[in-house]
């Protein structure tokens, strides 16, 4: 993947945004990037997975509104596996045949974030109810946000 000037600029930009105004103002521009209704940040708790930070496009989940799910029945167990998990239509998806939440959430693009020592600590993703998908170039720029986010996080 070629990141060129534009993507370089648009990520000091975003490391900006997180120095002046927080995590929370980071992910509601990923998720202004995107069709996707959601971008949330994800912890792993043993074998939970924790909602810290949600932006929802239509402004009506809060992290607070997100229970805790157990690490099997979630996607970012592809994560925590695979160091990557996208799928534009969870729903027709082979991979997820027997997963719980096939077709709940149509639309998963989910990457890791690391700690400071360089261990798997949670997940970014993008989810929507709806089928979508997110270009070669725009996962790029995801994965890389992921880890200047994970500079900007407490652990």
């Amino acid at each position: 993947m070629i990141f060129d000037e534009t993507s370089a600029e648009a990520l000091n930009e975003f490391s900006r945004l997180l120095k002046h105004q927080g995590v929370q103002a980071g992910l509601a521009s990923l998720n202004a990037r995107v069709p996707h209704r959601f971008t949330a940040i994800n912890e792993f708790r043993g074998n939970v997975i924790h909602c810290l930070y949600l932006c929802d496009k239509q402004g009506v989940v809060t992290p607070v509104q997100v229970q805790p799910v157990a690490m099997d029945h979630s996607f970012c167990q592809f994560v925590a596996r695979d160091g990557y998990f996208t799928s534009s239509d969870t729903a027709g998806d082979a991979r997820l045949s027997d997963h719980p939440y096939k077709g709940t959430y149509n639309a998963y693009v989910g990457v890791p974030i690391l700690d400071n020592a360089g261990e798997l600590w949670g997940t970014l993703c993008h989810l929507d109810p709806e089928a979508l998908s997110i270009t070669d170039e725009e996962f790029d720029f995801f994965q890389r946000a992921s880890r200047e986010l994970s500079r900007h996080l407490t652990f």
